[in-house]
């Protein structure tokens, strides 16, 4: 009896050439300057492991594995005149302006290079040059509104820019222009991001700017009587030189810039993590970073903090209570890190975040 023949599976839908435009400003590499940074190294990598052809457009520096076309940051000659005039503005914002005005305007010329350009910046002109591309242009919101943005989405009667939000909180704050933007939470790579041992000590990690706090979190470290260490680029010298470096001593102390594998080892042999946002935290990378070392969260609930974890994994506080942030890092240290390893993998993950960025790119081509 000869056996049936099995007919093929259904291939599968054909790859997408996809334009990431990045940040010139930051180089997209390691250690990285921010979350943004890091969300657009990861996405592009995890993209092309599944197929995909991915064009990053990123500033100088970047890291040669992505296969980066850098942005032609030129700096400008501006005559001593100009530079009086009252509406002269920094030199960077005018150097970033024409960088983006020629990459789009070099996309937007000839033959359509790209299935969908996805502008994973800060920049405004993207979205204001959208009408000018003959391919889909999507746009994720990773900050509360900025006016520039602002204003570029308004530039049209209708925009054609299709928006995904980092976080329901931030598609909430966009909701008076944007009224239906989909929710793609930030990812990171599990792999390297692993599991560690814990420790006696607490982490904090981020950007040591206002708006982070770090002053905050060691404000609470002291009150809990636990050690703390701190990590991260300085982006605000005058912050850190006011605000924390008188702060530091034998118990709290500052490990530095720290690349990812380094970071990964001591966020992962901390008891727990501080997180102190001054700000409507849009996502909260660092939260991510914590629970997938198996370190739980112990923070302030601003900003899309509270959607981002579980009472297995986290205890929040309202924001700016030091007090009452210092009396939850007890039971925070109690939690399970298993459990904030779990959570990390099922709702935090660069597998999750590519599968439902794939999903939008295919909703925005049909």
């Amino acid at each position: 009896m000869t056996a049936a023949v099995r007919p093929a599976p259904p291939p599968g839908p054909a790859p997408l050439r996809i334009a990431l435009i990045a940040s010139a400003r930051h180089p997209i590499r390691d250690p990285f300057v921010g979350g943004l940074e890091a969300h657009t190294w990861t996405l592009s990598k995890a993209l092309r492991a599944r197929g995909h052809e991915v064009t990053v457009f990123a500033g100088p520096g970047s890291d040669p594995a992505l296969g980066v076309v850098e942005m032609p940051l030129r700096p400008s000659r501006i005559s001593e005149g100009a530079r009086r005039d009252p509406s002269m503005v920094a030199s960077q914002w005018l150097e970033e302006h024409h960088a983006y005005l020629q990459l789009m305007l070099d996309i937007s010329g000839g033959p359509a290079r790209y299935d969908i350009v996805h502008n994973n910046s800060l920049h405004y002109l993207p979205v204001a040059m959208a009408a000018a591309l003959s391919v889909p242009v999507v746009t994720t919101l990773h900050t509360p509104p900025t006016p520039w943005l602002e204003s570029a989405i308004q530039t049209a009667p209708h925009c054609p820019v299709r928006f995904s939000a980092v976080s329901d909180h931030t598609a909430a704050a966009w909701r008076h222009v944007v009224p239906a933007a989909t929710v793609v939470r930030n990812g990171i790579d599990t792999r390297r991001w692993h599991y560690g041992p814990g420790g006696e000590g607490l982490v904090w990690s981020g950007r040591i700017v206002p708006e982070k706090g770090a002053h905050l979190a060691i404000e609470a470290a002291r009150l809990a009587g636990r050690g703390l260490r701190l990590a991260g680029p300085v982006g605000d010298t005058e912050y850190f030189e006011a605000c924390v470096r008188p702060r530091l001593d034998r118990t709290i102390t500052y490990a530095g810039h720290l690349s990812q594998p380094e970071l990964c080892e001591l966020v992962g042999s901390s008891a727990a993590a501080v997180v102190t946002p001054c700000w409507d935290e849009p996502y909260g990378l660092v939260i991510a970073e914590a629970l997938a070392c198996g370190t739980p969260v112990c923070g302030f609930a601003r900003g899309a903090l509270p959607e981002i974890v579980t009472g297995d994994c986290a205890r929040l506080v309202p924001p700016g209570d030091c007090a009452a942030l210092a009396k939850v890092v007890e039971p925070t240290i109690a939690l399970s890190r298993a459990d904030a390893r779990r959570h990390a993998e099922a709702f935090c993950s660069m597998e999750v975040m590519t599968r439902n960025y794939e999903r939008f790119y295919r909703s925005v081509s049909e």
